[in-house]
Parts: structure tokens; sequence; C-alpha cells
């Protein structure tokens, strides 16, 4: 009888792993996204792909994916990137129908800003708030500010130039671009220039793209690890800790600076949002508030920092795109301003080309498909599911960009209407980045400076660096593999 037990509960087993099989079977074939063209893998498992986002690694893989299957293809049982022109401007077009997926929310969670959140109404009434200090006509009152920083970098790198004989133009530009944010954000800069040290601060900030990548990639282990310690994700949460510290301090270092200057402080990026904490007309939570400076920490440090770093040292490495810089430059008057660098054209294509090739946020942007579904590319993709563009992908179109993998900045003297549309460093429709007239103009204002302070300048293979230390690795941002750039001035 024991042994009839036995048999009948091997039996049953067998019967449930079977149904089980078959159940995750039919669910596999049932599923909508069958059709669409993408490696077998991708239908049945997350595996891969979450190996590839932890690893830094997803640009380059989804964009092999594009090059195999084409403009559309199922990278998860549920998602699909798209490399088209025409799709992307449907997908995140000024109206919004395909709201931001949970992506952002398990990237930065339980709280959200205005860059996180998937809530149309909240992001519409924070943008207006932060909107008109960050338009173009806004910064022109912070130009000073960001004018100085700019010449206290050039500055340093000569130092070091003379002292070290290369410098480090990755490090100045991080300190450049945390400054920049920190004083016209709160009032009052992080001091990362003057004191010239790679405090915990500036090693938080070089972690915070893999940090993410854990968070947004495993959101499930990050509930898991309340409860059990996971040693990996221990340090994404404590960077995320100290991150909400540093957002604080600098909170607090503002309401110093009004309390004793009161009206006569000068204004901030966040000063409506300062306003609204305090308004009973307009309020605004304080924790909203902190995640916004959190937000403006993170996005306007690393972001730029990578773009000017790729932009130095490939312009380093073309002498002929150097030369034509340099003699354009030559043309500027002394004492020239961010005004006078608007009107050069041939520094605008060097940003654009450095933004398309080297583009900060190289990552598929999520969004849902909305109730009803669409037809994307030739596509039906039903409500619900995930759909993605990557500007990795976008700006290496071959019928859009010739040679796309060539950095040419003279393909942007007469750029064609596919070529506009397709450019999406920043993203696109409503949610485009908020903070892209500050880029640009750090961009345009830290070229100009070091290359008419050095018209010479070269790469270095001081300290053993080469072109490995500037492999991208791609989390949800990009930024140099060794984390340094070493560039000397002959």
């Amino acid at each position: 009888m024991e042994a009839l037990g036995n048999l009948g509960r091997s039996q049953l087993l067998l019967i449930a792993t079977g149904v089980a099989i078959l159940g995750y079977v039919y669910t596999i074939f049932s599923n909508p996204l069958r059709r669409i063209p993408g490696p077998w893998y991708t239908l049945w498992t997350y595996t891969i792909f979450k190996y590839k986002v932890v690893t830094g690694q997803r640009p380059q893989w989804v964009h092999s994916l594009h090059e195999k299957y084409g403009p559309v293809v199922r990278i998860t049982p549920n998602e699909v990137s798209i490399q088209d022109v025409n799709a992307v401007l449907r997908m995140y077009q000024i109206k919004g129908e395909f709201l931001k997926s949970h992506f952002y929310k398990d990237l930065i969670p339980d709280v959200q800003s205005v860059f996180s959140t998937t809530d149309v109404n909240y992001h519409r009434h924070q943008r207006r708030l932060l909107a008109s200090e960050m338009s173009e006509s806004g910064l022109a009152h912070h130009m000073d500010t960001v004018e100085t920083k700019v010449r206290m970098a050039i500055e340093n790198m000569a130092e070091e130039m003379e002292q070290r004989g290369a410098t480090d133009v990755y490090r100045w530009s991080l300190y450049m671009a945390t400054d920049v944010i920190g004083e016209l954000s709160f009032g009052s800069s992080f001091r990362m220039l003057e004191t010239k040290e790679e405090n915990q601060y500036v090693k938080d900030l070089k972690m915070i793209g893999f940090a993410g990548g854990l968070r947004s990639t495993f959101p499930f282990l990050m509930k898991v690890h309340r409860y059990i310690t996971l040693p990996v994700l221990s340090t994404g949460m404590l960077i995320r800790e100290r991150m909400r510290g540093y957002a604080t301090q600098s909170l607090g270092r503002h309401y110093k600076l009004v309390e004793e200057q009161g009206r006569n402080a000068k204004p901030t990026l966040l000063s409506k949002l300062y306003r609204a904490t305090e308004d009973d007309h307009d309020t605004l939570p304080f924790e909203d508030l902190l995640q916004n400076a959190m937000a403006y920490i993170a996005a306007g440090s690393d972001t730029t920092t990578n773009t000017l770093t790729y932009l130095i040292w490939t312009v380093c490495k073309r002498p002929d795109v150097k030369a034509k810089l340099v003699a354009e430059l030559s043309t500027l008057p002394d004492g020239f301003t961010d005004h006078d660098l608007k009107k050069l054209p041939y520094l605008e294509m060097v940003v654009q080309e450095t933004l398309r090739l080297y583009a900060a946020a190289p990552s598929g942007l999520p969004r849902v498909v909305p109730q009803g579904g669409a037809t994307l590319t030739g596509h039906f993709i039903p409500g619900g599911y995930t759909v993605s563009a990557q500007a990795y992908s976008m700006h290496r179109i071959p019928s859009v960009y010739p040679e796309p993998e060539k950095y040419d900045p003279s393909r942007w003297a007469n750029p064609t209407r596919a070529m506009k549309d397709a450019f999406v460093p920043f993203g696109g429709g409503s949610r485009i980045c908020i903070g892209l007239h500050l880029a640009k103009m750090e961009l345009r204002l830290a070229t100009a400076r070091f290359f008419t302070r050095f018209p010479n300048a070269t790469t270095s293979y001081l300290d053993g660096f080469t072109d490995k230390d500037m492999e991208p690795v791609m989390f949800f941002l990009m930024s140099p593999k060794g984390q340094r750039c070493l560039i000397n001035a002959r």
C-alpha cells in the first residue's frame, strides 16, 4: 500500500509538472508578440535582456538585433524595440498617448519626480513650475555662473597639465557639471572645482547608473532586500540613500541663503518649486521637492560630463575636425559669451555629432501602448505592451545617417528632415529632457574655452591610458569604461 501511495504521489507530481509546462507553453504561444521578429528566447524569458542591462550592454545588444531582424524587434516577452522615424514620432508625440512604463518607477522607486512620474497631470504641473527657468531665456540669468564654473575647470586642467603632463578631462568635466547644477539649483555649489577632491559624493555619481540599472531590472529583489540583505543590492541602496542626503543638505543650504538674504537671494532653477511648497494655491509636498532635487543632481551631472568628455576626446583624435573648429573659434571676440557661440555653425555641428554618436542616455525609453493597440512599422502591438526606441539605434540608421559609425560633424551642415526627426539624445515629445538647453550651453562654453586655451591638444598615453578606457559602458547612461580621459596640450 505504501508503495502504491508513493507511486500515486509520483504520478501526481508528473501530472502537475506536465500541466505547468503545458500552461507555460500555451502562455508563450498565445503571446501576441510571437509574430514580432526577434530571437526565439526573447519570447520565453527575460534572462538575456536582464543580463545585458546589468552588464551595461543593452544598447549594443538591442542594436545588434535590429541589424539582424529589422526596425521592429522583440526584446522581451512583453517589450518591442522600434528603429523607425515615423513610428518613434508617434510613440513620443506631444499628446503623450504612449505613457511612460513602470520602468521609471522601478528606476526611482517609492516616490515620483518630473523625470520618473507616469502620471500625466502630475508631470504637467511639475514641468510648468520648472520649464521657465530651464528655457533659453530663463537660463540667460544664469550664464555668468556657468561661465565661471567653465573657466575654473579649464584653469584646473591647465594646472594639472603643467604638473602631470596631461589632464583628466573626465574628472574636471564631472566636477564642473556638478558645481553648475548645484549652484543653479540650490544657490551654492558642491565646491568640487575648489576642493579638487574625489570624495564619496563623486564616487556615488560614478556608480549611480549601475545602481539605477539594478533597481529597474530587479524590482522584486529590492523588496526582498528589505528583509534579507543582498550584498550587490546593498551598494545601490546605500548610494540612493546618500544621494537623498546630498539633496537634503543642498536644500538646507538654499533655505539658509534665503533666510539670510531674503528677496535679494538669487533665483535658482528650482525657485518656483521652492515657492510652491509654501503657496496655499499651488502646494507641493517637500518630499516632491526633494525628489526633483535628487533628479537634478544626477541628471545634471553625469549627462553633460560624459558628452563633453567624448567630444573633447574625439575632436583631439581627429586633426581635420579640430583644425576647422579651432579656426572658427579664432574668429570670436575677446570676452565672448554663449550668445556669440550660438552663431558658430561648425561648433554647433560638433556638438550635434557628439550627441548623435555618444548620446548620454543611449538606452530605450519605454512607453506603454495605449488601449486598443497600435500598428507601428507594419506590426500590430496590443494595448498594455511596452515599446521603446533607443537613441543608440535611432542615431545609426544607415539610410538617415550614411556611414553611421563615422564621426562627421559636416553631416549637419544641411540636415534632412529625417535626420532631425531621428535625432533623440534628449528623448522626445512632452517628456523631452527639461535640461537640454542648459546641457547645450555648458557644452558650447566648455568646448570653446577648452580649444581656445589648448588648440594643440591631443590624446595622452600617460599612466597606460588607451582608447580602451573610452569604450562605452551603457547602463541607463553612457560613460567611459575607464572613467578617465587623459589629454595633453603639447
